[in-house]
């Protein structure tokens, strides 16, 4: 796997969540951790040959944790959780950023990341980024642990 900082950068959302940066962290691991459990998120791993085809490792999420599609690169309780991965048509990474905002409230972002090589790498780029897919998902993760931390 190329250092996550190399890989060309594809966008960033944020969003501010009614919650300290203690209950953001854990919304987030159970969250991420849950849709990798999918059935969905599995069978879409072994479709597109990802290195990372099922979960495994420790829980709650820590470094060198996979989910289907993604290994933990890196996770810094109350700051920092990056995901990377490989499949047959892309090298990516997910990086959620937590900043406490004030008493009350935290920031949470996701940076995304990736290459697309070769022919087949441009089309599925054009597929998932292209079509905003990828858009709607990570800003519906974010929701998803908005709400979940929200409700902590």
């Amino acid at each position: 796997m190329a250092d996550i900082r190399s890989l060309p950068r594809i966008d960033e959302h944020a969003t501010v969540v009614a919650a300290d940066p203690a209950a953001v962290w854990a919304a987030l691991l159970e969250t991420v951790d849950g849709i990798g459990a999918s059935p969905a998120g599995a069978g879409y791993a072994r479709l597109v040959r990802s290195r990372y085809p099922k979960a495994s490792g420790p829980r709650p999420l820590a470094e060198g944790s996979t989910i289907p599609g993604f290994r933990v690169e890196t996770a810094v309780p109350v700051e920092l959780l990056a995901l990377e991965g490989r499949h047959a048509f892309s090298e990516y990474a997910l990086v959620f950023r937590i900043e406490h905002v004030d008493s009350g409230s935290s920031r949470l972002s996701a940076e995304s990341r990736a290459a697309f090589p070769g022919p087949h790498g441009r089309l599925y780029r054009a597929l998932v980024i292209g079509t905003r897919g990828h858009v709607v998902a990570v800003r519906g993760i974010l929701a998803r642990v908005r709400r979940r931390a929200e409700r902590a």
